[in-house]
């Protein structure tokens, strides 16, 4: 006679309840494993902006792309960044170099900051809108999330174009679904001290403000699978 016929049903009951307390403590090993490592999975952070991003006037390692990088280093979350930022970038120019670089960097998240230029030539903004939306879609038909950095134009280049300008960023935001910064020289942009002599590019000490602006925006995708 086999064992699990000699044991009948009362036996059967007793091996599934030893077999069930056998594999609790696994599942939970595995759940907590999976919570405590939810950066683990490594990242490739591709941020594609213009030079508020690219370190313009500032000694190499001081600008925020490079904050973000040593706090991703000290918080041991695993994203490795590359930082295709250009002086003098716009939306345009951006939209064109993002097929190449989403080829070969292969990015899980890639951070938009582009427009100020945009907004400094006094371009049209549905142009700068619809090269934006292009961005997002080139890097979500890579497999990549999106994080959008807006940005606010002064008032001296028209109150009408300036509202409109900014207003973009959120519209978009919403249209696409994707997170958005809204604006990254938030309590920098008021306060002249912070900018280098031409009023245009803030100094290494803004910075650290830029990035505490675009880090809660940004970190949920870290998370994310």
């Amino acid at each position: 006679m086999k064992l699990l016929d000699a044991l009948g049903n009362s036996g059967m009951v007793f091996l599934k309840k030893i077999r069930e307390a056998l594999w609790l403590p696994v599942v939970a090993l595995f759940l907590f494993s999976a919570a405590a490592n939810a950066y683990s999975a490594p990242k490739t952070i591709l941020v594609v902006g213009d030079s508020l991003s690219a370190e313009y006037g500032l000694a190499r390692g001081a600008g925020w792309v490079a904050l973000l990088e040593q706090k991703l280093q000290a918080q041991k979350i695993d994203a490795r960044i590359v930082n295709a930022s250009v002086s003098g970038e716009t939306t345009s120019g951006g939209r064109t170099r993002l097929p190449a670089l989403l080829s070969k960097h292969q990015p899980s998240i890639v951070v938009i900051e582009l427009g100020a230029n945009d907004g400094l030539r006094g371009l049209p903004v549905p142009a700068a809108e619809a090269n934006l939306r292009a961005m997002v879609k080139d890097a979500r038909g890579a497999g990549a999330q999106v994080l959008l950095v807006g940005m606010r134009m002064p008032p001296n280049y028209g109150r009408d174009y300036a509202d409109k300008f900014f207003a973009m960023f959120g519209l978009l935001s919403k249209d696409v679904k994707a997170p958005l910064a809204p604006f990254m020289l938030d309590g920098v942009a008021d306060k002249s001290e912070l900018f280098q002599p031409d009023r245009l590019h803030p100094l290494a000490a803004a910075h650290p403000i830029i990035l505490g602006n675009i880090w809660p925006h940004l970190q949920p995708l870290l998370k994310a699978k």
